[in-house]
């Protein structure tokens, strides 16, 4: 949260050196109503992202969701062709697929480590078994 604030007022002197011109110009636009209802509605949905990001992080590990996202841009890739008309190229669309076979994979392995992890008894379960054992 912090740091789009901080971002905010930083930019504002970098803004105005480089794009005062522009600026002055796109006063209309720039105290336009719908301007400003578009940025607070992209801002509420960065806002969101940033929160489920944390939660998802939380749930999961920062490998996944870096995995997740990557999948997610892939599929995104493989939409633009349908919905834009981009052209797709043999590495363009190779890669999109080594991205989600990856993606598929990982997914695979990391279903059986949970499983295999849920299958085992707790260490310390391990360890009295043992002992008992041992004095039988």
């Amino acid at each position: 949260f912090y740091n789009n604030v901080n971002a905010s007022l930083l930019f504002i002197p970098l803004m105005l050196y480089f794009e005062g011109d522009v600026l002055i110009g796109s006063t209309e636009q720039l105290t336009s109503t719908a301007f400003w209802m578009a940025m607070f509605v992209a801002g509420f949905f960065g806002f969101s992202i940033g929160i489920v990001t944390v939660l998802q992080i939380k749930a999961t590990s920062p490998l996944t969701h870096n995995i997740s996202g990557t999948a997610k841009a892939a599929l995104q890739s493989l939409m633009a062709f349908y919905i834009w008309g981009n052209q797709p190229t043999v590495m363009g669309v190779l890669g999109i697929f080594t991205v989600l076979g990856g993606s598929l994979l990982y997914t695979f392995v990391k279903m059986n480590e949970n499983a295999q992890a849920a299958q085992a008894p707790p260490p310390q379960m391990e360890h009295r078994q043992q002992e008992m054992a041992s004095k039988v």
